[in-house]
């Protein structure tokens, strides 16, 4: 099996700038969204809808996607992450394209995370959900594969998850290895079993990188199980603040090169990637610290 092209969500303004202890203006938000634009970036995850106060680097959520709508164009989509019911309703409010629900595979991370089990994370999530059935949402299980509190996830823990995202009627599902560590042989293990559980549901990956595999996993997972939807943020940046010892993840550039040498097709033009890296780099360098 083998995919000639996929499709790659940069999660950069969400993930990436969740974890870094600067507060980014609006306008310097939509410049990057801008500049991943212009490289052909056509899915961009732009805000999640959380309590300022837990993320403040969120806090201006429904500014940014205000500002995102004027500038959508028919290339483009862009989604928000929603963790709970209030999140669910302030997205489906701000005119996103697509709303990722997430839930935690391992019990101690959604505690920390979403403040609940996952069990009753995911109850409070399809209760949100049935009230916008006009509405596409996608899926993502956070620690899917490893946990700094839990240890290793394992696949029977992954499926149980997977499926009760599923019957919620998601248009697929992310499976994240929010710490980056998980190996190859890891990811394409558990991929494989949730895929012979739940053989319906359209899987994605979004793989930090801890020790330079991420890229490796990625292909593997192209080429071997024909997986086409991947995350990643420009410049390597983010991390889980609720998950101690998270790393960055894949870089969208160093992931688009990898694809591009190996034949697989992304559609993002590798030079002007190069001029959205150095505008986030250099938004981030000049950014006021949070305090």
């Amino acid at each position: 099996m083998s995919t000639s092209s996929v499709v790659i969500t940069d999660v950069v303004l969400r993930d990436g700038l969740q974890d870094e202890d600067v507060i980014v203006a609006t306008a310097d938000k939509v410049a990057i969204a801008e500049s991943l634009m212009a490289a052909g970036v056509t899915n961009i995850e732009a805000v999640s809808f959380v309590s300022p106060l837990r993320v403040p680097q969120m806090a201006d959520a429904d500014e940014l996607m205000q500002a995102l709508s004027e500038r959508r164009n028919d290339r483009v989509r862009f989604s928000v992450l929603a963790l709970n019911g209030k999140g669910v309703e302030r997205a489906a409010a701000s005119g996103a394209d697509l709303i990722e629900i997430a839930a935690s595979a391992s019990p101690s991370h959604s505690r920390a995370n979403a403040g609940k089990t996952s069990e009753r994370a995911l109850a409070d999530l399809a209760d949100a959900l049935v009230e916008w059935p006009e509405r596409t949402f996608i899926g993502a299980v956070s620690t899917a594969f490893v946990c700094p509190f839990d240890g290793v996830i394992s696949s029977a823990r992954l499926v149980e998850v997977v499926k009760s995202l599923a019957a919620m009627g998601v248009e697929r599902i992310g499976l994240a290895d929010t710490l980056g560590t998980a190996t190859t042989d890891h990811v394409l293990r558990s991929v494989d079993a949730v895929r012979d559980a739940v053989p319906e549901v359209e899987l994605g990956l979004h793989l930090h990188n801890a020790d330079g595999q991420a890229l490796q996993t990625a292909l593997a997972a192209a080429t071997e199980l024909e997986i086409v939807h991947f995350d990643s943020a420009i410049g390597g940046y983010g991390g889980c603040p609720f998950a101690p010892g998270a790393h960055g993840n894949v870089a969208t550039e160093e992931l688009v090169a990898h694809f591009h040498s190996n034949g697989i097709d992304t559609g993002i033009d590798e030079r002007a990637l190069a001029v959205a890296v150095r505008t986030v780099q250099s938004t981030i360098a000049r950014s006021p610290a949070h305090t």
